[in-house]
């Protein structure tokens, strides 16, 4: 049997007393193969902003799973496990099990309270070997972003497993980095600060033993503006032909030793 399968039966069959209980068992299957996926095989990250004129828009987190899929593709077949192509509602979600979740701890519901904005579509198909999440929202204001990875990680959180008291060794705890976004008709920044040091080292401690699955792993800004760009600090960026599209690549591995990184400040055009 596949590595990433085995593990996620034992996902499946976790006996958990919070909120996953709620959640329906085709739902179980995409968080324990998106853990699995950050875990045992090479992950794809982009996150995609378009901004307007006056500073609306909308935001996507896009995880390309192909890889995992090709392992795992065959082993699922065999299980007759279902291909899915579902959108799933935070917000509807949320409002439908808010009974189960007022009885989690006061900092679990903030992190569930975050995700209400977004919506979550994710495809998998074991015979095309598919497997693609994009969880996305619309912002009246950039400002109102909250940190979009941190959330998209909170989704995965949502499936089981965290009462074994053994943290994701890749993910990063929200609370040691702060993402913000601004944009003031010419200048866009995406800053990323360490608020926690201390927390962060935890979290590159237990990158330990997972950066061989992480060294192919790589995320990506795109970022769309409705003017042309000037300029930018990100030196390796490259720019669309109508030169109103930034596009910064990153290895995942780096962005998790280092958020700043990914902090990124953009000049348009008057």
């Amino acid at each position: 049997m596949a590595l990433p399968v085995y593990l996620a039966r034992q996902f499946d069959d976790f006996s958990s007393v919070d909120i996953i209980n709620t959640i329906p068992m085709k739902r179980i299957s995409f968080f324990a193969y998106l853990c699995i996926a950050l875990l045992f095989s090479s992950c794809n990250f982009t996150e995609e902003i378009y901004v307007e004129e006056d500073g609306s828009g909308k935001i996507s987190i896009n995880f390309d799973g192909s890889e995992l899929m090709e392992m795992a593709g065959d082993e699922m077949l065999q299980t007759n496990e279902k291909a899915v192509d579902s959108v799933i509602s935070f917000k509807d979600f949320l409002r439908e099990k808010k009974d189960s979740i007022a009885t989690l701890p006061l900092e679990q519901q903030e992190k569930l309270k975050k995700l209400e904005p977004f919506k979550l579509h994710m495809v998998m198909n074991p015979e095309t070997k598919v497997m693609a999440f994009d969880m996305f929202s619309a912002f009246q204001d950039v400002s109102e972003v909250s940190d979009a990875f941190n959330a998209f990680q909170n989704a995965s959180a949502l499936g089981p497993g965290n009462d074994s008291g053994q943290a994701n060794p890749i993910i990063t705890d929200e609370q040691a980095t702060q993402v913000r976004y601004s944009f003031d008709e010419r200048i866009f920044r995406r800053t990323t600060t360490i608020v926690d040091s201390t927390l962060h080292l935890k979290s590159l401690d237990s990158l330990q033993g997972a950066e061989m699955f992480l060294s192919g792993s790589t995320y990506t800004l795109k970022y769309h503006f409705p003017r042309r760009v000037k300029s930018t600090n990100a030196e390796e960026a490259t720019f669309s032909a109508d030169g109103k599209t930034v596009i910064y690549q990153v290895k995942f591995l780096d962005y998790l030793k280092n958020p700043e990184a990914l902090s990124i400040e953009v000049e348009l055009e008057d």
